[in-house]
């Protein structure tokens, strides 16, 4: 699996609107995309800080796994997210040596990227996003 770049690393946060004012009075970040992903159940804000991104995902109710994961460890880093040129390539390719996959396919992602989830137990304790931006 070939990887691009680092896409970006995304934080769980409690209050997605009081977190963007932060993010952006400490960085300068500014907002790239937010939308609601329902299949997710998070609602999620893409940022540009100088040339990295910046996620930040909050739930939107207290069943979702991102709630729970609030819940467990409180607000901070979430995921790591990987570019590749092909997900399903990757998702592939993962599985083929030993990869304990999330997703055993890409899913509609924050500006409709494809994306899918590597385990936290494959990468040492690090959950992993890999995405394609086409």
């Amino acid at each position: 699996m070939e990887i691009r770049a680092i896409d970006h690393v995304a934080m769980v946060v409690p209050d997605l609107d009081a977190a963007l004012g932060v993010y952006e009075r400490l960085l300068g970040a500014t907002v790239e995309n937010r939308e609601t992903l329902e299949a997710q159940g998070v609602e999620a804000a893409m940022l540009r800080a100088g040339d990295a991104r910046l996620e930040l995902i909050c739930p939107l109710d207290q069943e979702s796994g991102v709630a729970r994961f609030l819940a467990a460890r409180g607000p901070g880093m979430h995921h790591v997210a990987l570019q590749v040129e092909d997900v399903t390539a990757a998702l592939d390719e993962l599985e083929s040596v030993g990869a304990r996959l999330i997703d055993s396919r890409p899913r509609r992602g924050l500006g409709d990227h494809e994306v899918a989830f590597v385990h936290p137990e494959s990468l040492h304790g690090v959950l992993v996003e890999v995405v394609s931006r086409g």
